[in-house]
């Protein structure tokens, strides 16, 4: 399919998949590191991206988060670098990767680095992370020993390229990942740095975003070559797995509601518009007996991992996030999120709720109003295609504590 073709979805991408990660070609390290941990069959982004990437085509995939897309573009990354026989790893001067994943946010770096790294060191190859707000100089040391694979936020990766630590001119895959994400936060002018620096160079290019359109659609008529589109699921059908609920509230008893919604769940994440609106929330919470932990730009790195972690292995029952969080945190198991504050707009909505009903799972969001703020979750229900009523409640509320089964339409 040319660039210019509409980005028509194949009809197989919209189920799940039967091939096994040996059906679609991944060699038997790679199969069995990932047997080993449970991960028998594709999701579908897999399944198509896989397959097309090991038959060295560039992929544009638009997937809503938490579909997969992580193996969908490393298995076929890993494999070709270890499969190149004249490849020699440089350990001496500047780090001279052979393949690159650039992704906007650091929590995303670390997350790509976690699934990559024990399945790159099964093909016997060095998975680096780098990013903004941890020690470039370590940093630097661990590239000095030998660096296949880097996974970069953008910021970093150029300051390491002018520090002369890093040269990207000898990739033979470069994987854009969240590519939307990156056009929001500005970080365009990076990405074509890279691909400025490659264009003479054969090589494979894996993009993978929420929308294909504007910035990013001239990225693609630009720099990838022939690329094959393959979209898995559309955020109308992202929604229908979502419970949702539009619930006004009072100022001053906003925080105990908020509280209330969170006792009913295991795992709740929060999102708020400000660094300072979420440390706030996090203490008035911890107040109502709510144990929550804070994750922002303005928090050390380590401060932000540990959070993430604790959360992620159920020691920490609810996250409080600005929307550093809203794209390509992998978390299982969410249950609920809110919007404590509303999102931008329709889109953020939409990222943000998709903490929740990952991988075929369901999944409750609920946004909370306050008086002037219903014209905006009006707007970014009609924008979703959404009907749901907007109801008034309180903290004493009993649906407050069976949210994903209540449902206000009905009559009391």
């Amino acid at each position: 399919m040319s660039t210019d073709s509409p980005l028509v979805a194949d009809p197989a991408d919209q189920y799940e998949t039967t091939k096994t990660f040996a059906e679609l070609g991944v060699v038997p390290a790679l199969a069995d590191a990932l047997a080993a941990k449970g991960i028998l069959m594709a999701f579908p982004i897999q399944a198509m991206t896989i397959h097309d990437a090991l038959a060295g085509r560039d992929v544009c995939g638009k997937a809503k988060t938490g579909s997969g897309k992580t193996l969908g573009f490393g298995l076929p990354m890993l494999q070709r670098v270890a499969s190149d026989e004249t490849y020699v790893r440089v350990t001496d001067g500047p780090a001279r990767p052979r393949g690159l994943v650039l992704l906007p946010t650091r929590e995303l770096a670390v997350q790509v680095h976690e699934v990559l790294e024990p399945l790159g060191a099964a093909l016997g190859l060095h998975v680096n992370a780098v990013y903004g707000g941890a020690d470039i100089e370590k940093q630097i040391k661990s590239l000095r020993k030998g660096c296949d694979i880097i996974i970069a936020t953008p910021g970093r990766l150029i300051d390491l390229g002018d520090r002369g630590e890093l040269q990207v001119e000898g990739l033979d895959v470069l994987v854009l990942d969240e590519a939307d994400r990156m056009a929001d936060m500005g970080f365009m002018p990076q990405v074509e740095w890279v691909l400025r620096r490659i264009a003479e160079r054969p090589h494979q290019t894996l993009l993978f975003s929420a929308t294909l359109d504007g910035a990013i659609d001239r990225l693609v008529k630009r720099y990838l070559t022939d690329p094959v589109f393959h979209e898995v699921a559309s955020d109308t059908q992202t929604v229908s797995l979502m419970v949702h609920h539009f619930l006004t509230v009072h100022q001053m008893d906003r925080i105990k509601v908020t509280a209330t919604i969170c006792r009913s769940f295991d795992k709740t994440i929060i999102f708020c518009r400000t660094k300072r609106g979420a440390d706030r929330l996090v203490e008035q919470l911890e107040k109502e007996g709510v144990h929550a932990a804070a994750i922002h730009g303005d928090l050390r790195q380590s401060q932000r991992e540990k959070a993430l972690a604790d959360f992620g292995a159920d020691k920490l029952p609810v996250l409080v996030a600005t929307d550093v969080a809203a794209r390509g945190l992998h978390i299982d198991g969410v249950d609920c999120v809110i919007h404590f504050d509303p999102p931008e707009d329709h889109k953020a909505y939409l990222h943000r709720s998709g903490r929740t009903a990952r991988a075929g799972s369901t999944g409750v969001v609920v946004s909370l109003l306050l008086w002037n703020q219903t014209i905006e979750a009006e707007i970014i229900m009609k924008r979703i295609a959404l009907k749901r009523p907007i109801v008034e409640v309180f903290s004493n509320n009993p649906h407050l504590k069976d949210l994903a089964n209540w449902d206000p339409t009905e009559s009391a």
